[in-house]
């Protein structure tokens, strides 16, 4: 699998990343092993996980991160992968009340390194934003804890566009990195922010797109194959969506865009999983989607189409811009 380096932090982190929010919880850990292990033996080396990943089920907390923690220990790959966490989301049962205070920052950090068992995550994302809070004062918790060697490099996730340009302008006064990297939700499945099932959730729209294309920022979008619809669609599964997931992404324009997929695929002999992918590796930016596996089948045919990049045309195409 080839790597993206991410802006100055020299972290080589593979063109795709695994998200952990199934691991240890509805997959547990000899299959959450099975999983890690798979998508490193098929040439993977970014792990993509969270504090509050699944602090909504009953049992262990930060359950995630724990399995990650126990799995970097028992195969001795510290060293080989590519850890990023996100901290400062809201109490869940207080979604309402932001948490990026620098206290809550470094009370979320403290608990990842010792979940995660490593002295420092490569990549700490924030998990949410607080537009009421300065950038500056986030800025200088995050930079802190990166000069204290306990962060290598930190990014945003789900930011809106005059947030993370102010972040960056106020890092590069201070001859800063900034951020190094955006996680926002993003596929091919086309969503409307006033769908999102959740306010603080950002996706990305052509605000944020034209500012990454003007600065090249790299990406790494959550739900990147959008919960498996065009594969459900094409399977006749869809009857397996979850409701909120069906909402959001059943829409007329998204069963045009499948229409548009099925084409390109006969046109390409492509699979579904290498478009939809190929989708976000063909932006004129860096992207890394998160792929949301929870078989090793799945491990596989993500990771086979890798390193598929659909060019200019075809994603015009895909997104209804150009005739079929």
């Amino acid at each position: 699998m080839q790597m993206v380096e991410l802006s100055t932090a020299a972290l080589k982190a593979s063109v795709l990343c695994l998200g952990g929010g199934p691991l240890g919880s509805t997959l547990d850990e000899q299959a959450s092993f099975a999983l890690l292990d798979a998508f490193v033996d098929a040439g993977g080396n970014f792990i993509d996980t969270a504090k509050v990943y699944a602090d909504w089920l009953p049992g262990e907390r930060s359950v995630s991160e724990r399995t990650i923690g126990r799995w970097l220990r028992a195969r001795n790959l510290r060293a080989q992968i590519l850890v990023a966490t996100k901290g400062a989301h809201p109490d869940l049962a207080t979604m309402h009340r932001s948490r990026l205070s620098s206290q809550a920052i470094v009370a979320d950090l403290e608990q990842s390194l010792r979940s995660l068992q490593v002295e420092a995550i490569d990549l700490y994302w924030l998990h949410r934003d607080d537009p009421k809070r300065p950038v500056e004062e986030i800025i200088d918790a995050l930079q802190a804890q990166m000069q204290a060697g306990k962060i290598r490099a930190y990014g945003c996730s789900n930011w809106r566009t005059e947030r993370v340009a102010a972040a960056q302008a106020y890092a590069q006064r201070r001859g800063w990195p900034g951020f190094v990297a955006n996680q926002m939700l993003w596929s091919l499945a086309a969503v409307e922010q006033h769908a999102l099932p959740d306010p603080t959730m950002v996706a990305m729209d052509a605000s944020l797109q034209a500012w990454h294309r003007r600065t090249v920022l790299p990406v790494i979008p959550y739900a990147s194959q959008a919960n498996g619809f065009f594969q459900r669609l094409a399977d006749d599964r869809l009857a397996g969506l979850n409701d909120a997931s069906r909402r959001l992404y059943d829409t007329p324009q998204n069963r045009r865009r499948f229409a548009r997929v099925q084409t390109l695929a006969a046109e390409s002999g492509l699979s579904i999983t290498a478009i939809v992918l190929g989708y976000l590796r063909g932006q004129p930016f860096p992207a890394i989607p998160i792929i949301g596996c929870r078989t090793l089948a799945q491990v596989e045919d993500s990771c086979r189409a890798a390193d598929v990049k659909l060019n200019a045309a075809q994603i015009a195409f895909l997104e209804g811009e150009r005739e079929e």
